[in-house]
């Protein structure tokens, strides 16, 4: 089931990864409130992500389920300490809507992203005056100032590109986005100069679904599927609309989305016919 975007979404996750632990090792709320010494009321709202969990208590549970790995453990402990802390977007708080941020926060800890856009370049590979011109589209009574917060936004928003683990990042583009001329044909050729660049690192893998490919029929919408370093935590995925912003958490929705996805990654053209697609594209828009 869909759950609302919040600024707890760490802890939702880790609520759910705690969850699924513990239904893998067979045991009851009972068993595990035996072992905190705990009400099953207290079980109950940490699961569903109502409160937070001490360390000790965590370090309990991880014993209790036989999660014995250091690295999981640690990451999950990471996870528990930083539920409800702000990252660098909290400097935007004011300016940033917090669906915005809540998503901006599970991008920052994913290791793995699959994108597939229908009408925009995606943004952690829009170039500044792509994003200028596409919030002056989408909010024309926006102030400069609100204008270059999102430009400042998207450019934190990439470094996730260039870390020293960088986020591996797959995206399917419908290849209408090539020829949709968001602030016109100079603008648009940078921003195809920037996805052929894009292309070549070894961190992001860029298709081109074909304008003619019947896939396009399967095209409702704009979704990213983010998966996370740990070995026991699910993947998430984020779908987003001019009124709502939705995570799905739950196995079959997620597995939905991602047999779409594996479905639009087939259809797709090759990362190297992506790439002749997209010059065919800069070649036309050189034209105009």
């Amino acid at each position: 089931m869909p759950i609302n975007n919040s600024p707890t979404i760490r802890q939702r996750r880790l609520a759910r990864t705690l969850k699924d632990l513990r239904t893998e090792a067979g045991l009851k709320h009972a068993d595990a409130a035996a072992a905190l010494d705990c009400a099953e009321s207290k079980m109950t709202r940490l699961e569903n992500a109502q409160s937070g969990i001490r360390l000790l208590d965590l370090r309990t549970l991880l014993d209790l389920y036989g999660v014995t790995d250091p690295t999981t453990r640690a990451q999950l402990e990471t996870l528990a300490k930083s539920s409800n802390q702000k990252g660098w977007w909290s400097r935007y708080s004011d300016a940033i809507a917090s669906a915005y941020a809540a998503y901006v926060t599970v991008e920052l800890d994913a290791s793995e992203i699959y994108n597939v856009e229908t009408h925009l370049v995606p943004g952690l590979l829009q170039i500044p005056d792509y994003t200028r011109a596409l919030i002056r589209l989408q909010a024309p009574d926006a102030s400069e100032e609100a204008v270059e917060t999102q430009v400042n936004v998207r450019a934190e928003r990439r470094k996730v590109l260039a870390r020293a683990n960088p986020l591996q990042l797959w995206v399917v583009l419908s290849e209408s986005i090539l020829y949709t001329q968001v602030g016109g044909p100079e603008i648009m050729q940078q921003q195809l100069r920037f996805l052929l660049d894009a292309s070549e690192e070894p961190n992001i893998e860029l298709q081109v679904l074909p304008r003619a490919d019947p896939m396009n029929s399967c095209l409702y919408g704009p979704f990213v599927i983010m998966s996370f370093p740990g070995q026991y935590e699910s993947d998430v995925v984020y779908t987003d609309s001019p009124t709502s912003t939705v995570y799905y958490e739950e196995s079959h929705d997620v597995e939905t989305y991602t047999t779409l996805f594996r479905r639009l990654n087939s259809a797709a053209s090759g990362v190297n016919d992506s790439r002749t697609l997209i010059r065919t594209a800069l070649t036309e828009m050189a034209r105009q």
